[in-house]
């Protein structure tokens, strides 16, 4: 009798029964080594209340293809080799490398062009001060080009199938308990979308690393053009479809409250000292001090409370091919267009010691 109730104990889910994990796909412009794309994956990676179902690879900050090398040698050299990783879309729905080339000339550049070629804005810190920085831009390839990894090669391959599809049999396979983190271009998503108008629905909600209110900062990226950010500005039509999906909830990690959230000199010597894995990669590798963009937005998914302010807007992206192509665009309820926008919770301020708390143990573990 003993025997058979304890078996009743564990089918009915007693203490002894492991709690049901959240479900999360990583879609994820997976530049590398290291960096703010390789240590957002790692944190729902690191989480032990996660299950990452597979990442999906779009280009972005990198071709994907490069990403795509960068990712799995990531997973080999963290301990994660048991999760799939998919390609996605190589170029955006419809801006194009040289229509943004012949823009710049009437409108202006961009600080930072992604997989196209411009050096990003890093972080030089300084008697507690943290300021702005560009350094020489990187090289320039081809997009099916992948340079030597300085981290070495994989030996782990990305599946046959393509990103798109691996995300709707996943959401069909778990339906209303997977949530989509996007902290890159949403190309892939709008593809997604655009196959099966029911892949937003059947979700659990979509957690997006994208869009600008009005950050208040000294940042040349930002400073004068308050409503750019990089994932939507890249691919302005696909966070236009992604936006006005019907998705049960969408969170918006917005510049305004990234750019609070820096990675800090103490911040890397904490995880150096640690002998996981996870904590040597990235003392190996993430040796740039600059915003925790993407790593932001899936902490404050782990954990809500992260997050002390947001405003709840509607939200869409300019797709006029104008001056303002790809900025930000929102509206309280009473001015909002008759066009299907919807509603969205935008990040605006968080508890930084708390999050970077957060982020060093889940490094550690």
């Amino acid at each position: 009798m003993k025997i058979i109730s304890l078996l009743i104990l564990l089918m009915v889910g007693g203490p002894v029964c492991a709690a049901q994990k959240r479900l999360v796909l990583i879609d994820q412009d997976g530049s590398g080594p290291g960096g703010s794309n390789q240590m957002a994956m790692l944190c729902l990676l690191q989480a032990p209340q996660v299950e990452v179902l597979g990442i999906t690879m779009v280009t972005g900050n990198a071709w994907r293809d490069e990403e795509t090398q960068h990712t799995l040698r990531m997973l080999e050299l963290t301990g994660h080799e048991g999760v799939p990783v998919a390609r996605g879309a190589v170029f955006p729905l419809v801006r194009t490398q040289e229509e943004t080339r012949l823009q710049a000339a009437l409108v202006g550049k961009v600080t930072w062009l992604g997989a196209w070629g411009e050096g990003p804005t890093t972080l030089a810190e300084s008697g507690g001060t943290v300021t702005p920085v560009t350094p020489p831009n990187l090289p320039v390839h081809g997009p099916y080009e992948v340079p030597t990894l300085p981290e070495g090669a994989p030996r782990l391959k990305p599946i046959e199938e393509d990103a798109v599809h691996f995300l709707l049999r996943q959401v069909h396979a778990h339906p209303h308990a997977v949530t989509i983190y996007a902290a890159g271009p949403l190309t892939n998503i709008a593809l997604a979308i655009a196959i099966d108008p029911e892949f937003a629905a059947l979700t659990q909600g979509l957690v997006v690393m994208g869009g600008s209110l009005n950050p208040q900062t000294e940042d040349p990226e930002f400073a004068t053009s308050p409503r750019h950010e990089f994932n939507f500005w890249f691919d302005p039509e696909a966070a236009h479809i992604a936006l006005r999906a019907a998705w049960p909830r969408v969170d918006v990690t917005t510049v305004d409250v990234s750019i609070k959230a820096p990675f800090t000199e103490k911040m890397l010597e904490e995880i150096g000292r640690s002998s996981s894995p996870t904590a040597r990669y990235i003392a190996a590798w993430s040796q740039d001090r600059y915003y925790l963009w993407d790593e932001l937005a899936a902490c404050a998914w782990l954990e809500p409370g992260l997050i002390t302010k947001e405003k709840l807007v509607y939200m869409d992206v300019d797709v006029s091919h104008g001056p303002g192509y790809g900025d930000t665009l929102t509206w309280t309820d009473k001015l909002k267009p008759a066009t299907g926008v919807r509603l969205v919770h935008a990040q605006v301020d968080l508890d930084l010691a708390r999050f970077q708390q957060k982020f060093v143990e889940l490094m550690k573990r």
